[in-house]
């Protein structure tokens, strides 16, 4: 039961941080806000994010293997594969906001210019879809919690 308690609590940890992360991306990518301290920041707070991703991913495997309901208790319910399919489509979402950051920082250094309008613009919807998706998730997962979807 220990064991149990700790999973949830790792799990819940990671998964609030990668709340924190991108809703602080969310709110950092702005045009009307940008300049060299926040092109840096928002590259840093993308480090987070996508760290703090990795530990929901590595913390719900944890609880997949070694909770209480077990991998066979899982792997049969589809609500499953739906969070993991949701959580999937988030990664792959961060993906060019992740690099669009990176070239803006290299961009910064090398030649002092901020990124264009239109790049900010495009790179935040990126970012505020992930951020309506992300809700899903858990919805997804109160109702696997609950025995939906099992077999």
């Amino acid at each position: 039961m220990i064991l149990e308690a700790i999973l949830a609590y790792v799990h819940f940890t990671a998964i609030l941080a990668m709340v924190v992360f991108l809703s602080s991306e969310a709110a950092l990518c702005r045009i009307e806000w940008m300049n060299e301290a926040l092109v840096r920041r928002l590259a840093r707070v993308d480090l987070l994010y996508g760290l703090s991703a990795i530990a929901v991913l590595l913390s719900g495997a944890a609880r997949v293997i070694w909770g209480v309901k077990g991998a066979a208790w899982y792997g049969a319910n589809p609500l499953l594969h739906v969070k993991v399919s949701l959580f999937v489509v988030t990664g792959l979402l961060s993906i060019k906001p992740t690099v669009t950051y990176l070239r803006w920082r290299r961009a910064l250094q090398q030649t002092g210019s901020l990124p264009p309008a239109d790049e900010v613009k495009s790179t935040r919807r990126l970012v505020m879809i992930q951020a309506h998706l992300l809700p899903l998730i858990p919805l997804a997962a109160v109702f696997l919690a609950r025995g939906y979807g099992s077999r």
